[in-house]
């Protein structure tokens, strides 16, 4: 049995943390689902910059569609909307049998937007419903100005993929935002089992302190991070709040493993999937390192519910300097920021292949 599937079967659902259009057109997406266990998919600008950049398979649509499209942004969720409809529907079969748990995918709202609650909101129950799937997520940062758009969208219907969340703290914050959308809507009477995840990164965690810390805590505090945050959520699922809310139909806002591909080359290429395997979460892997955990892949120990060593690692990075707290606000803009930048040169990248075309016709 391949390493995916053994770890799909203790039950951690394996997302990729890709889409491109060769991936659909070449049936690697669906090979991927049938032979590899993933369940899901995510994406972001850096991942739709590339794709649009380093490809002329999106340049036929850019050609018929640019005319009518209202602006380069406007074109750009044309073209990733025909992907994730495309890559929804292969994970339709998912969706359905696992009542909605799993078989998502997710499209983010401009980052542009993320510290801008009302245009989040409206942003993000306009995609939604120009994507026409039950299981497209809309990805929302969990940012101060995140927060409210988050419940207000959980309160409109909208599924939301909380992304940019860096610490236990931002992630108690984005699933107290989820749950006040959901007891808003139980108190509405309306049906309060909208799906959400919350998407912790942990990979940038050990690229920011690199160096900083003495040799024997190398990449442990993203690990470490990740426990805290893990403890957290099985703590809120047992809390009387959220009974409540379940006992009412409201689901589960499941967590969710993100930034997981390994960036120091002198360690394993599969440290954050080994490490963070867990029951009724997610990891969202970038293609290498599905592939690597597919061909040598090790299941280890399960999480321990309690959070394990993290606090006395945590303890000794704080002795080394490291102001955690400091550090993951630091993260979290620094991810919208970099995600900014992206989106830049995903404008441009189209308004240049755009024009490119208007000469060449």
């Amino acid at each position: 049995m391949k390493p995916t599937k053994t770890l799909h079967d203790l039950g951690q659902s394996l997302w990729l943390d890709n889409v491109t259009r060769e991936l659909l057109d070449s049936g690697t997406l669906q090979r991927y689902i049938d032979e590899l266990s993933v369940t899901g998919l995510t994406s972001n600008p850096t991942i739709f910059n590339h794709a649009i950049d380093n490809s002329t398979t999106y340049d036929a649509d850019i050609s018929r569609k640019a005319p009518a499209a209202k602006s380069r942004e406007d074109l750009f969720f044309e073209l990733a909307l025909a992907d994730l409809t495309r890559a929804a529907d292969l994970f339709q079969p998912i969706f359905a049998r696992t009542d909605g748990v799993d078989g998502w995918v997710s499209l983010e709202v401009s980052p542009l937007l993320a510290h801008d609650t009302n245009k989040t909101l409206a942003a993000a129950r306009n995609l939604h419903h120009r994507g026409g799937r039950p299981n497209l997520f809309i990805k929302i940062p969990g940012t101060v100005e995140g927060l409210p758009a988050i419940e207000a969208a959980i309160f409109a219907g909208v599924p939301i993929n909380v992304t940019l969340l860096f610490s236990r703290e931002q992630y108690v914050a984005a699933a107290e935002a989820y749950l006040r959308g959901v007891e808003r809507r139980i108190e509405a009477g309306l049906n309060p089992a909208v799906a959400s995840v919350a998407s912790l990164f942990v990979s940038r965690w050990d690229v920011a302190v690199g160096g900083k810390a003495p040799g024997e805590l190398t990449n442990r505090l993203g690990i470490a991070i990740a426990q805290r945050t893990y403890k957290a959520y099985l703590e809120l699922l047992a809390s009387p709040r959220f009974q409540r809310a379940f006992n009412a139909g409201a689901r589960v806002q499941r967590l969710l493993w993100a930034s997981t591909g390994t960036k120091d080359p002198k360690a394993s290429d599969i440290l954050y999937v080994k490490a963070l395997a867990a029951p009724f979460t997610v990891n969202t892997m970038p293609e290498g390192t599905l592939k690597a955990f597919a061909d040598h892949g090790e299941v280890g120990k399960m999480l321990s519910p309690d959070g394990a060593d993290c606090e006395a690692v945590l303890a000794n990075f704080a002795k080394a300097g490291i102001d955690v707290a400091a550090l993951a606000a630091q993260l979290q803009n620094e991810g919208a920021a970099s995600f900014v930048k992206s989106w830049n040169g995903l404008m441009a990248c189209i308004e240049s292949k755009s024009a490119g075309m208007r000469k060449a016709g």
